[in-house]
This record gives C-alpha cells, structure tokens and sequence, in this order.
C-alpha cells in the first residue's frame, strides 16, 4: 500500500506507484491529492476516505472549472491514478 504525505513538493503519481512519467500529486491536506498535468493545469482529485472495511480512494477528474465526474473508488492509490492516465 502506498503511503503519501504532505510535503514540500509534489509527488509525482509515476513516483508513488513506481513508474517514469505521468501527472503529479500535490497534497493539499491530509487525504486530499490534487493532480495536475506537466503544465500545471488541474485534472482532478484523489480522496482517502475511511471505512470500516478499509481506506478507498476516490477518483474525481475536474471537466470544466464547476464540474467534476466520479472516476470511482479504488483499495489502492496507484488504482486511483491511473485514471488519469
């Protein structure tokens, strides 16, 4: 399982799940990625959220500045990035 924490520079979703290149996740709290492109341009989100059975990632990509679609939820975070892939 991968472990993210805040820090000081983004995380590059290819780092986190052990690959060259890819977007980049930026904490932005704890449990809160936003992933953003080589540009910088915002694609979405990725959510920890808690449950009784376990932690599961939440996927949500940004389509126009007021709009976000559901990618899923995922058991593992590298799951979760590849969808915006």
């Amino acid at each position: 399982m991968i472990t993210l924490t805040a820090q000081p520079r983004p995380t590059t979703i290819a780092h986190a799940v052990g690959r060259s290149s890819g977007p980049t996740l930026v904490a932005v709290r704890d449990g809160l990625w936003r992933v953003v492109d080589r540009t910088g341009a915002v694609l979405g989100h990725i959510e920890r959220q808690a449950q009784d059975d376990g932690d599961r990632y939440l996927a949500r990509r940004i389509v126009m500045s007021t709009r976000r679609i559901e990618l899923g939820a995922f058991w593992r975070m590298d799951d979760a990035a590849d969808c915006f892939r």
